[in-house]
């Protein structure tokens, strides 16, 4: 059976990489997007994030949530869209794997304090960091979902190189060997895509980091 996989927000810079790393191992990959699909996804569903139902989702074996938002007046759009989504795969099979922020790792081992609270986290990312550790936070509490959360590295480089190498971590900030947190878009939507195909982390969430 091939895996029928839908990438919500497929337009965007991750969206695109992940769903071209998909439709590349041949998995049958659907694009929702709010217009024209930009995508390499060969199925579309038009429709907003906002608007999305059960029905929308029903016979995917896994949607990603690649939905971003920036501007100060759309980060409490995070939890809302991510609410939206596990309301609609409740108590399904479907799993849901979400593209998340790297602000919320922790950086000890009694996790009491995460990246966002270090003095060198720059001011302009904190409300951001803010509303996506909210979201994640409320996501922890969705026990009716099988979600996966994938953080990145500190330093997620949206025209990084592919080299094909990564390191798989858990909740705490992940360095490599040369001390770096780092990863390129193209290196994380390979993570993703192999977490899609083992499934190996069901309500937990992971963090990659260039090898």
């Amino acid at each position: 059976m091939i895996m029928k996989i839908a990438v919500v927000c497929a337009n965007g810079k991750a969206g695109k990489l992940i769903t071209k790393e998909a439709v590349d191992r041949d998995f049958d990959v659907t694009a929702i997007v709010r217009g024209e699909n930009k995508s390499s996804a060969s199925g579309t569903i038009t429709k907003n994030i906002l608007d999305l139902k059960a029905e929308d989702l029903a016979g995917f074996d896994v949607v990603v949530d690649a939905f971003g938002a920036w501007t100060e007046d759309e980060l409490p759009l995070h939890s809302t869209t991510l609410n939206i989504l596990c309301d609609a795969l409740s108590g399904t099979e479907t799993r849901l794997l979400v593209v998340g922020g790297a602000g919320s790792l922790y950086v000890n081992p009694e996790y009491t304090a995460c990246v966002s609270d270090g003095p060198d986290f720059p001011d302009m990312f904190k409300p951001l960091a803010a509303a996506m550790a909210r979201a994640l936070s409320e996501l922890r509490g969705r026990n009716d979902v099988k979600w996966t959360y994938i953080s990145p590295a500190g330093d997620f480089q949206a025209e990084g190189e592919r080299s094909g190498q990564y390191i798989l971590g858990g909740e705490e900030l992940t360095l490599n060997e040369r001390g770096e947190s780092v990863i390129s878009y193209a290196d994380y939507a390979i993570a993703m895509v192999d977490e899609i195909e083992k499934g190996d982390h069901i309500r937990q969430r992971i963090s990659v980091v260039r090898k």
